[in-house]
């Protein structure tokens, strides 16, 4: 009679694989074996995609780190839009030196010629993707889309001025939308407040050095290779490569608001604070960033889950599946590279919250 009272039992789940257990450090900040799981399933589960990579950082230390078949903590992973965050990390940098005003008129002389609406776009519409300019970011067919067109036709050799040529198709500041075409306007204004010079290679070096020394180096990012195109703009919205690690890396500088492992600040802390703050016009995107802040009317889907983390949650999210996840009220960064399109996605979202609800909120 009890057994029978006790009704069906829980499935016993399978047992875990040496794997995963040493995916998992000891001072993980996390109960060891139920991290090892979720983690395990972000690898293995039905329905969420290629994970190729996954670190996580609790407090600053390593909690977990695992690569898929063929990939290793060395190779290099495509950031496609997670760039963005790191281009406004750029130009913050440069404004703190004084060389940029975000409430100025953005410094792009096609726009300054008299009777051009576009000379009212400032440097924060840039940052907040809200200039108005017609680019679409997704076409059908896609090689109608604004992005496709720069990166790989008629605007490729000169990304920038064909980004900038684009007319008006809203009043600047009036609403939001995403556009990789808007932030290799603001990789131009970062190379052209560095140097003058028109040469590709000048202008290539001057903002590659600069994001050496005064970034990628402090924060021990040795993996990372920033794309230029022809004439040496950064491609700065969509193409730069770097180890699992150094993307952890640069969100654990974000969480830290923008203090480097040594104490150094290498971008202002109130310029973070802007980074994640919401814009007039759209609560779930900052400065080149995603917040995890409800939204409930977007097209497709909000890209976080704010129904499962805090509102401080925020995050630098790639095509397919590349995310650098920032949770400050847990003290956790999450990184997953990948595969995963367009249905996966949310079960892979879902997954990855599985894993950031073992950290509590403090």
């Amino acid at each position: 009679m009890l057994l029978a009272a006790c009704g069906p039992s829980e499935p016993v789940p399978p047992p875990l694989s040496d794997k995963a257990l040493a995916a998992v450090t000891a001072d993980a900040g996390a109960p060891r074996d139920q991290l090892a799981r979720e983690v395990d399933d972000l690898f293995s589960g039905e329905g969420l995609g290629e994970t190729r990579a996954l670190v996580v950082l609790a407090g600053g230390k390593l909690a977990a780190e695992r690569y898929g078949e063929g990939y290793d903590a060395d190779t290099r992973f495509v950031s496609w839009s997670m760039a963005k965050t790191i281009t406004a990390t750029l130009i913050g940098m440069l404004v703190a030196d004084g060389l940029l005003s975000v409430d100025a008129p953005a410094p792009v002389d096609l726009w300054q010629r008299s009777g051009d609406p576009r000379a009212d776009i400032t440097l924060r519409h840039l940052l907040q993707m809200r200039s108005g300019l017609r680019h679409t970011e997704a076409g059908d067919p896609p090689y109608e889309s604004s992005e496709v067109r720069m990166l790989f036709l008629d605007g490729r050799d000169d990304m920038a001025r064909w980004a900038k040529e684009q007319p008006l198709e809203a009043e600047p500041g009036e609403r939001f939308e995403y556009s990789s075409n808007t932030t290799v306007i603001l990789a131009d204004i970062a190379a052209r407040a560095l140097t003058d010079s028109e040469d590709p290679e000048t202008r290539r070096r001057a903002v590659a050095d600069y994001l050496d020394q005064r970034l990628f180096v402090p924060l021990g990012m040795t993996s990372m290779v920033p794309e230029f195109d022809a004439s040496g703009t950064l491609i700065g919205g969509s193409l730069m490569h770097a180890s699992a690690m150094d993307y952890a890396r640069f969100g654990e500088f974000l969480r830290n608001h923008g203090r480097a492992p040594g104490g150094e600040q290498l971008v202002p802390r109130r310029w973070v604070e802007a980074m994640v703050t919401p814009s007039p016009v759209s609560e779930h995107y900052g400065y080149q960033t995603w917040l995890n802040r409800p939204e409930p009317d977007l097209e497709g889907g909000h890209p976080l889950f704010p129904d499962r983390a805090p509102a401080s949650l925020f995050a630098m999210i790639g095509h397919m599946g590349q995310y650098v996840i920032v949770s400050p009220d847990q003290r956790v960064v999450l990184v997953r590279l990948g595969h995963s399109d367009r249905d996966e996605r949310p079960l892979m979202l879902q997954q990855a919250a599985d894993v950031l609800a073992l950290y509590p909120v403090r």
